[in-house]
């Protein structure tokens, strides 16, 4: 908006004026015309004649005169006719340069009249003038001061000023309220795609009521697709915990692992043959029911997500078991990413009769591979809630020593036997199998903790207590 008037205001400077002139012209060679019109005719004393020079004259500010070939007035609408009566006759004895030889701009001369913007030598003030002969040898001039133009242009660009001052408070005004009822539903919506992002399927979108706008049918696809991805995402948890729990019997660890990658593997294979004959089948247009063909494409597109997912796990699991990822360095909130894992981890906690505890922290910024540190938590979170006992609380502390960090994880329960303390970061090891089997876990969690905090170069470890067990890792903050 304040670009838009203030080019109109650029342009009315630059061009106003000789828009003004030029409509200047149109009206005096309007009275030129008229009064030439009235003497041919013989109405030049005429009522009729004298309320149309008097309307012209008033409405565009023109002054004019007529003289007789005797120099006697014939018509003047000014009372200082003999000025003008002078200014014409030295226009006639001296065409083209008038009595100020300097001040004179001749823009247009025809065969009866000449037309020119002149400057008064006694007054200084400008004057647009037309002059000529007309009827039986009859003079006429018309004039209008040039001064007038500037101020109506002045007041014009001053009105535009205030008219854009107005029209900008009001419209900003009104600008504000209808985008807020546009992004408001919008950054629902956002808010509900960042929990969905960070795996917390609880938030939803709730109509604001009364019109049903797009933005109301996004939310609505939003909150299926946030239950379908839960559904989802719970059924890959229970194939995960499931193929941890095979692995787990087999007799040798290095073999394991190849037959877990093994089988991984094998089991891509399937989806990916699906894929595979969906798209053929699409291609070679063995159904042409459009139904059947969506719904081909969303199992295409479905199960190539899912195993996209997968493989990415997959693989930085294995770069992160030989070492050959790099860190993605960069600087995060750590506060911010603790508050949000907590949030998404809430129902697995009640699900387990326990508490997180995290109390209130300013922002603190750290240096380190965001997702990777996400994993280390996840890992020290998962395993505090399940191995909780006796109070069944989970707590989460934050302690600033120099330029670090250490971001701490507590849970109540059996504190971890002295001969296993040195072996808990090894590949698979297991403190206490039959509870490990319990609830599917591999023994791998606190070796992908050990590689990602040395692939960092940051401490961590662990730390017993009578009451419980903290694992802790720390990170730079400068």
């Amino acid at each position: 908006m304040i670009g838009t008037f203030g080019l109109c205001f650029v342009i009315n400077i630059a061009f106003m004026e000789s828009f003004y002139v030029q409509n200047k012209k149109e009206a005096i060679i309007e009275a030129y015309r008229s009064i030439d019109n009235a003497i041919s005719s013989g109405d030049i004393t005429s009522e009729e004649f004298d309320a149309e020079i008097m309307r012209i004259c008033e409405r565009y500010n023109i002054e004019m005169i007529v003289l007789d070939a005797d120099s006697k007035t014939i018509k003047a609408s000014t009372s200082n006719a003999e000025r003008l009566a002078r200014v014409l006759w030295e226009n006639m004895i001296s065409p083209a340069t008038g009595y100020v030889i300097d001040n004179i701009t001749v823009l247009d001369v025809g065969e009866n009249y000449t037309l020119q913007k002149d400057e008064d030598r006694s007054t200084g003030r400008e004057y647009l003038e037309m002059w000529g002969v007309v009827g039986n040898g009859n003079l006429v001039l018309v004039r209008s001061t040039m001064e007038s133009i500037r101020d109506n242009v002045v007041i014009s660009n001053t009105f535009m000023a205030y008219v854009a001052i107005i029209a900008i408070v009001v419209g900003s005004i009104i600008i504000l309220y209808i985008s807020k009822r546009v992004t408001d539903p919008i950054k629902r919506l956002y808010y509900i795609s960042d929990d969905m992002k960070k795996l917390n399927f609880e938030a939803k979108y709730e109509s604001g009521g009364g019109y049903h706008s797009e933005i109301d049918a996004l939310g609505s696809n939003m909150n299926e697709l946030s239950n379908i991805l839960e559904t989802t995402i719970k059924e890959l948890k229970n194939a995960n915990v499931s193929l941890k729990r095979d692995i787990a019997q087999k007799e040798e660890i290095d073999e394991m692992r190849k037959e877990f990658l093994s089988n991984v593997s094998h089991e891509l294979k399937t989806p990916i043959a699906l894929i595979q004959g969906y798209a053929e089948g699409l291609k070679e247009g063995i159904s042409d029911d459009a139904e059947s063909r969506d719904f081909y494409c969303e199992v295409i597109m479905d199960e190539a997500s899912k195993m996209n997912i997968m493989v990415k796990k997959l693989l930085t699991l294995n770069e992160l078991e030989f070492g050959n990822e790099a860190a993605n360095m960069e600087r995060f909130d750590i506060v911010e990413l603790i508050s949000n894992y907590i949030k998404s981890a809430d129902l697995l906690a009640k699900q387990k009769d326990t508490v997180i505890k995290f109390d209130e922290y300013d922002p603190i910024f750290v240096w380190g591979d965001e997702f990777k540190v996400e994993e280390v938590l996840m890992n020290y979170i998962s395993n505090a809630l399940n191995h909780i006992d006796g109070e069944r609380i989970v707590e989460v502390k934050l302690t600033l020593k120099d330029n670090h960090v250490r971001v701490s994880v507590f849970n109540t329960g059996n504190p971890i036997p002295e001969e296993s303390i040195g072996h808990i970061w090894e590949k698979f090891y297991k403190v206490d199998k039959a509870r490990t089997r319990e609830y599917g876990g591999s023994g791998v969690g606190l070796s992908i903790v050990k590689a990602i905090m040395e692939g960092m170069n940051q401490d961590y470890g662990v730390v017993n207590y009578d009451n419980g067990v903290e694992f802790y890792f720390e990170l730079e903050t400068k």
